[in-house]
């Protein structure tokens, strides 16, 4: 609970994934790619009620040895591979509507902190935004980035921009980077969108921003808890 308003932390987990097979069962240092998510979640100081949204009975099964609740299994239609991904939290929401809150944790970004997550909370009740989002600082430069020709031509993406300048002379972007998505229901069913023209932004570090979407990034995971562990020794 934050300022007296209700915290609800949903963590989206189908079992079909075109990418890597069961990533979100893939066991990274004796731990799967899921608990990494649930353990951080529960550390949270604000996160009132933490649960699983998937339609797998192992995923279900692992995550509620893990700590987090499953109050209901997510619908088949609802895990198809171009089910929105906003739809699984609709859907959560309405199973369980008295929440003020509602916290999006994908298992893909492992690294994210529950500082993050409370972080990201914290900035939206104090702004009195409708939404905030986690971010980080792009990097490519749309000012540096081109469209190729079917003649082979380049032309820049920013039309406007002067393209001869200093790296450092150019504004800062950011992207989002999937760790925290946090919004009020009322709002997010009226957008059905968490990014909208109100959202608000929550900057991460890039050594927390990991997003695994392929193997390489797996191994970039483990790569950087093993020297974290390394250091700690």
């Amino acid at each position: 609970m934050i300022d007296q308003k209700r915290v609800l932390g949903v963590i989206p987990a189908r079992g079909g994934s075109k990418g890597i097979p069961r990533k979100n069962l893939r066991v990274v240092l004796g731990k799967s790619l899921i608990a990494w998510t649930i353990d951080e979640a529960k550390k949270s100081r604000y996160i009132d009620r933490l649960i699983l949204s998937s339609e797998d009975a192992e995923i279900i099964r692992i995550a509620r040895e893990s700590g987090c609740d499953v109050p209901f299994v997510r619908p088949p239609e609802l895990a198809d591979d171009d089910t929105p991904g906003i739809e699984p939290v609709l859907h959560a929401l309405e199973q369980l509507p008295e929440y003020d809150y509602v916290v999006l944790l994908q298992p893909t970004s492992p690294l994210r902190t529950s500082e993050d997550i409370d972080g990201c909370l914290e900035l939206c009740e104090q702004q009195g935004a409708p939404a905030c989002v986690s971010v980080r600082r792009s990097r490519e430069n749309p000012y540096w980035t081109f469209r190729i020709g079917p003649d082979g031509c380049m032309s820049p993406v920013v039309s406007n921009g002067n393209h001869s300048g200093r790296r450092q002379d150019y504004p800062i972007f950011f992207v989002l980077n999937g760790a925290v998505y946090v919004c009020r229901p009322d709002w997010l069913k009226r957008t059905r969108a968490f990014v909208a023209a109100d959202t608000i932004a929550y900057v991460m570090p890039e050594e927390r921003s990991l997003d695994i979407d392929e193997e390489k990034d797996f191994r970039c995971f483990v790569s950087l808890i093993q020297g974290k562990l390394d250091a700690a020794h």
